[in-house]
């Protein structure tokens, strides 16, 4: 195979550079860090959620928050007296998470939402509308509470924005969504300016 011509590398370059930028896609859905801070346990969550594939199961109010690790669920925000949320089924994920049983946090705050048999998010919710909550489980730690560090996925729908619930244990790291490749782009761009500039 023949080599490329010393004035087409650039330009190469270039197209790959630039090409990366339009496939990249931001980090999607709803996510929940849990992660050791101090002698306590934090799990932080935001995000939206897109509900289009999802199958609507009813609306059912909620009556506690916290992990069961064993049993794959999470609960998470805040209770109210009058708290109602919208349940839906369809989705597909893991089961466990840890070996932990039912533990409950000491303070809430935010945005009611839970992912069990079902995925349950506050009463009429719309999908894209963003959410945010948090729970800490004081003198806690991953062992006390049963959980494997990791990174766990629950999808649902034809892979669009948001389809999708993440739960991040020990800061094991969301996948980037696509910011390593753009920078990896504008590394080929620079070194294809310089290439140019001493070439030349």
């Amino acid at each position: 195979m023949k080599a490329l011509p010393k004035r087409l590398l650039p330009l190469t370059l270039f197209g790959i550079a630039v090409t990366s930028l339009f496939f990249v896609r931001p980090v999607q859905g709803f996510t929940i860090t849990m992660e050791q801070m101090g002698s306590n346990f934090v799990a932080n969550g935001s995000g939206a959620f897109n509900l289009t594939g999802l199958t609507f199961s009813g609306s059912a109010g909620a009556d506690s928050v916290g992990i069961n690790a064993n049993l794959g669920i999470v609960l998470i925000g805040t209770l109210t007296a009058f708290l109602t949320e919208d349940q839906y089924g369809g989705f597909t994920g893991p089961t466990s998470f840890g070996s932990g049983s039912a533990q409950f946090p000491d303070t809430i705050s935010g945005d009611f939402v839970a992912i069990s048999g079902l995925l349950s998010v506050p009463q009429g919710y719309v999908s894209g509308s963003a959410l945010s909550n948090s729970m800490t489980f004081n003198s806690a730690t991953f062992a006390s509470l049963g959980l494997t560090p990791g990174t766990y996925v629950w999808t649902w729908g034809t892979g669009l924005p948001n389809q999708n619930f993440t739960l991040v244990i020990g800061g094991a790291g969301v996948p980037d969504g696509g910011s390593t490749v753009s920078l990896l782009g504008f590394g080929l761009l620079g070194l294809a300016a310089l290439r140019r500039k001493f070439c030349y």
